[in-house]
């Protein structure tokens, strides 16, 4: 499940937390599903392998020069700066919202709410939406505008991709290059979230409990890699607009009472 709908516009948290309850097993929790999700994080940077050393080499290349004008190198300063949005509504969270693991925010209510929100703001987003620029144009201005984005996914039912996807196509994005951005940003908001919850989640389970915590990182990473090859593919060519009729059609179900 979280190798699917991580990287689909259409929320893993929210879907972490209905599924399991239409199931009859119950909320999984923050902790455990942040740390399923380090299996998205490493399909991420495997996909991604030869991108991520250009940015690398060519970061490391302008440290030396003092040169930022290329655009591998702009490319790993918005990543850097897009995580920041996240990292300081992460930690005002867990300060003003320590039991938000269950908050109203987390209710089957408020994340239906939330779906049929994005799904209105990503259907404007496809309207209004240029569609010119692409990811090698990206500035330090963009990776903070779409960070801030990200750090809406906080929320249940926001979804992180879906945000920032959002973001990038009202700010004029190509698809393809607005999800290609939105995988890159992810991998240190995901992979940070996943490593600061793995106390709490060893804590949840048993000796036992390890191993299907282990089954469920790898195949999260296995489904991940396949989905975002075939997110891009699809981009290419179509729409976001399958995407926002499944979460409004997801968010009424949800607001309709027939989940519970």
């Amino acid at each position: 499940m979280v190798g699917l709908t991580e990287f689909l516009p259409i929320s893993s948290s929210a879907h972490l937390k209905v599924v399991p309850i239409l199931l009859g097993w119950g909320d999984p929790g923050v902790a455990l599903s942040a740390v399923v999700e380090l299996g998205s994080t490493a399909a991420v940077i495997g996909f991604f392998r030869t991108e991520l050393t250009g940015i690398s080499r060519a970061m490391g290349r302008s440290m030396r020069h003092g040169d930022w004008k290329n655009p591998e190198s702009q490319l790993g300063l918005a990543i850097l700066v897009g995580t920041l949005p996240v990292l300081i509504a992460g930690s005002l969270l867990k300060r003003l919202l320590p039991d938000f693991e269950h908050s109203a925010l987390r209710s089957l209510t408020a994340i239906g709410i939330v779906s049929i929100g994005m799904a209105l703001l990503l259907a404007l987003a496809e309207i209004v939406g240029r569609r010119f620029k692409k990811l090698n144009q990206v500035g330090v201005g963009d990776g903070w505008l779409i960070g801030a984005a990200q750090a809406l996914a906080i929320i249940p039912g926001v979804s992180r991709s879906g945000s920032t996807i959002t973001a990038s196509l009202m700010a004029g994005w190509q698809r393809e290059s607005a999800a290609e951005f939105s995988f890159l940003l992810g991998i240190p908001a995901i992979g940070l979230t996943g490593l600061v919850e793995l106390p709490d989640a060893l804590k949840q389970v048993s000796i036992t409990g390890v191993i299907p915590l282990l089954v469920g990182v790898v195949t999260a990473g296995v489904v991940s890699w396949f989905t975002i090859g075939l997110l891009l593919t699809y981009l290419r060519r179509n729409s976001t607009w399958v995407f926002v009729i499944y979460r409004l059609v997801f968010g009424l179900v949800l607001l309709s009472g027939r989940v519970s």
